[in-house]
């Protein structure tokens, strides 16, 4: 059954920043190895190594302990991130994604007048996510 997310919870860092997240989009690939050898009619293939990421959208805030305070000094560093799609207690219904992404870019301002101020990134995963559902 389809669900409406409402009260997904993020910390980066081990600091919430759900309150200024708009969207939020992990995303997980693999690499495709080829293992077709003589007498194959068609191509084989194998999973590689695992490859994700990390995208929010954030409504800036330049408050201390929220979203441009936690990020700029974490710019080239690997952190922690932990989301859970509704809310922060852990069940099969609402599983915990954890894992580290390296704070490649931040967009430190993007504004037009008369606009609310956002700060979009994507982040790479450093290894693989971790889900737990207790």
């Amino acid at each position: 059954m389809a669900q409406v997310i409402t009260n997904a919870s993020v910390t980066i860092n081990a600091i919430d920043l759900s309150s200024y997240i708009q969207k939020v989009t992990l995303k997980t690939s693999v690499a495709e190895l080829e293992t077709t050898t003589f007498g194959n009619t068609g191509k084989r293939r194998v999973g590689g190594l695992k490859d994700s990421s990390a995208s929010f959208d954030f409504f800036q805030d330049f408050s201390a302990s929220t979203v441009e305070a936690t990020l700029y000094p974490l710019i080239g560093s690997t952190v922690a991130v932990v989301v859970k799609p509704a809310g922060t207690t852990v069940s099969t219904s609402n599983p915990s994604y954890t894992f580290n992404v390296l704070i490649k870019e931040h967009s430190i301002l993007d504004a037009k007048v008369g606009d609310l101020t956002m700060n979009s990134v994507s982040f790479p995963v450093d290894g693989t996510i971790t889900k737990a559902v207790v």
